[in-house]
Formats: C-alpha cells, sequence, structure tokens
C-alpha cells in the first residue's frame, strides 16, 4: 500500500505545471497569445526591432497626430509628416542653426490639438542669422491636410547666444497636473557660469504656460535677475524627459561628462547639482571635483558609470510588454540599445539592454497601439515587438 500511495504522490506531481521562471521568455503562437495573458516576463531576448519607416539621417524626435500620422524633427532642419513608409516635408518650420550638437530638436503637440492644432518645435537658433546661438522654444499651427506649419512664434529663448555647438538640450512634456510646458536647455558648453546661475540660462528645466506666459507659481518668480521660467537648475545635457504615468511626476535624464549620466525626478527650486557635484570626470580623465554630495544639492535617482550616452525616455504603459509594465527606457546613444530599468517605485531593481547593436539611439517613445517605438540614426524609425 505505501508503494501505490508513493507512486500515486509521484503521477499527480508530475502532471503539475512548474511554477513560472521570473526570467523567461513567453514563447506562445499568436492563436494563444491572442487568449491568453503572458504570466512570464519577458527577457533581452524577448522582443525584437522591426522597421516600420527607413529613413537615413538623424530624427531626433517624433509624435503621432490623431489620425495615426507621425510628425517627426530632423536635424538638419526638416520636420516630417510620417505615413506609412513615406513621408512628406512640412513647410513653415523655423530656420535652424545645425552647428555641432544643435538643430531641430524635439516635436509636442498642444494638449488641444484637436481643437488648436498647435504644434511645439525646439530647436537650436542663429542670432540675428550669425554664427551664435541659442535653445529656442516655439509653436505654430499645423494646416488641416498637414502640409504647413502656420504663424510659428518663438516662446523662449534661452540665451546668451554663443558659438559652441554642445548642449543645447532639449526635451518638452506637459506637467499633467498644472497643464504647464516642461522643456529642457543644456550647460551649452559653459559649465562654469551657467548651471548654478538663476540669473542666466542654460543647465536647466524650464516652465512656462502654453502661450508662453510665466507661471505666477514658478519658484523664481520675484526673485531679483532670475530667469522666472527657470523651474530646477543645476543641469549638464538634458536629453530625456518622461511623465511618470502613476505619480504624475516629471523624470529626467542628462549626460554626464566621462561617467555620471543621471536619473533625476524634478521638483521646483532643486538644485541638481552640476558642476559642483558629479559622478563623472573630465574627458581627458583629470577630476572636476571630488565632491560627490553636498547639502541642498540633489542626489540622482541613477547613474551610470562608464556613460551610455542617454537620449529619450518613456515610460512602458499597457500590457503587451509581460513583466515590463511601468519600468523606464532610455536610449543609448553610445552602446546602440535601449537601456529598460525595472523600478520598484522609485528604485531601479535591475537593468536589461534590449534590441542591441541597431544604432544610435536618439528617442524612445510609447505609440498609441502600445508598442514601444525608438529612432535610430541612420536607420529610421523602428517597432518593438514580442516574439
Amino acid at each position: 500500500m505505501r508503494y501505490l500511495l508513493l507512486f500515486a504522490l509521484a503521477t499527480f506531481l508530475c502532471t503539475c505545471d512548474p511554477a513560472p521562471e521570473t526570467t523567461q521568455t513567453t514563447t506562445e503562437g499568436p492563436d494563444r497569445a491572442a487568449n491568453a495573458a503572458p504570466t512570464t516576463m519577458l527577457t533581452a531576448a524577448g522582443v525584437e526591432a522591426e522597421t516600420v519607416f527607413n529613413f537615413e539621417d538623424i530624427i531626433w524626435g517624433f509624435t503621432w497626430l490623431p489620425d495615426g500620422k507621425m510628425l517627426a524633427t530632423v536635424k538638419d532642419g526638416r520636420l516630417l509628416l510620417v505615413e506609412g513608409d513615406s513621408s512628406t516635408l512640412v513647410s513653415g518650420v523655423p530656420e535652424v542653426r545645425t552647428a555641432g550638437q544643435g538643430g531641430l530638436l524635439d516635436v509636442l503637440l498642444d494638449q488641444d490639438f484637436a481643437t488648436n492644432r498647435f504644434v511645439y518645435l525646439s530647436y537650436s537658433r542663429s542670432e540675428d542669422g550669425g554664427d551664435k546661438g541659442f535653445t529656442s522654444v516655439g509653436r505654430g499651427r499645423l494646416s488641416e491636410d498637414g502640409s504647413q506649419l502656420e504663424d510659428f512664434t518663438s516662446l523662449y529663448d534661452g540665451g546668451p547666444a554663443t558659438d559652441k555647438g554642445q548642449h543645447y538640450g532639449s526635451r518638452m512634456v506637459w506637467g499633467p497636473e498644472d497643464g504647464h510646458l516642461y522643456f529642457t536647455i543644456g550647460d551649452r558648453g559653459n559649465r562654469d557660469e551657467n548651471p548654478q546661475d538663476t540669473t542666466r540660462d542654460g543647465g536647466k528645466v524650464y516652465r512656462i504656460a502654453a502661450d508662453g506666459s510665466i507661471p505666477a507659481d514658478n519658484p523664481f518668480v520675484g526673485v531679483q535677475n532670475a530667469k522666472e521660467a527657470i523651474y530646477s537648475y543645476g543641469h549638464r545635457n538634458l536629453q530625456g524627459m518622461a511623465v511618470n504615468p502613476t505619480t504624475g511626476e516629471i523624470w529626467e535624464h542628462e549626460h554626464g561628462p566621462r561617467g555620471g549620466d543621471e536619473i533625476n525626478i524634478i521638483q521646483a527650486g532643486k538644485n541638481y547639482g552640476w558642476p559642483v557635484i558629479t559622478y563623472g570626470i573630465n574627458y581627458d580623465g583629470s577630476q572636476i571635483t571630488e565632491e560627490v554630495s553636498k547639502p541642498g544639492m540633489e542626489q540622482p535617482l541613477h547613474y551610470w558609470v562608464p556613460s551610455i550616452a542617454p537620449s529619450g525616455m518613456a515610460f512602458i504603459t499597457g500590457d503587451r510588454y509581460a513583466g515590463w509594465e511601468g519600468d523606464l527606457l532610455v536610449g543609448s546613444l553610445r552602446y546602440s540599445y535601449i537601456k529598460l530599468l525595472h523600478l520598484d517605485g522609485k528604485e531601479v531593481t535591475g537593468e536589461q539592454d534590449i534590441i542591441k547593436n541597431i544604432g544610435r539611439l536618439r528617442d524612445v517613445r510609447m505609440g498609441p497601439d502600445g508598442y514601444i517605438y525608438a529612432s535610430i540614426e541612420g536607420t529610421g524609425i523602428v517597432r518593438v515587438v514580442p516574439v
């Protein structure tokens, strides 16, 4: 009887499904996948990139129109209306200064685009057509057929102009609670003066109303000689910005020098330390500062040593990527992958590198169809799909 009981127990255990491994890739066929939710976490090998728009130049930013078409900025100054794998030029775009890292940068639709058709652009702008420039943010009205940007107007110019070609920023998001426009401008290659001085532009996150006016509750309103559009300061070169869909917080990432790329959560009036504190060093290997922390200066939520050269940023929403819901995506220019950061609240619990060796990642977005999209320099726009 004892042997019969043991045999029955063994048979029962063999027929039970094993507990799912947290790092196993779901490999269900299309019929099962359509009818059953995945129960395991995807791995880096569980996704692949498919090109949806072939383009050989640098697409710096992109977004979707309500009809499913895309607007994409080309660093050399072109704005594209993308439909499928074809595109047309949008006229009426401001002239840009394309020296160095500058050019036509980010693109953002108005929160009430369906009514007013406003499109916001950030770009490097020449001062009176000369060889000096600054980061500017402005808006124009997209014509009904999408062929023209009408009545484009600059809303904020981050001067003074300089002939340096680096660290323009620049990303834009809407504040989910206040409806204001948040945007970034890098330190413009002047780390000794711009980032820590609130009377100067550069190395800052800014906050303005949709029409360009300054909100009365901005942290430096009324402060003598301060740039009242400033929301936070002490930044280096911010090329990623996203709203946390769970908390409504605005997250940004910025390039460090040699090491010290950072992710920060932006708070009004806070000083994020550059260049007084940093986890990076100069490109020649010399020390910038021995300080990595200091009272009154914010610590990054996360940082990288060595640098990954981050560009583009998005939180994963929806349920297309099993186990990645709410996690963070950061593009890497240096290593040609998307960095996936697993989050537990504000804590980074792990990292994966996905779609590796694909090219320099310039922007990362969640599409209206729930898929991850990325712009790759020299390739175009790809969609990341589970396999």
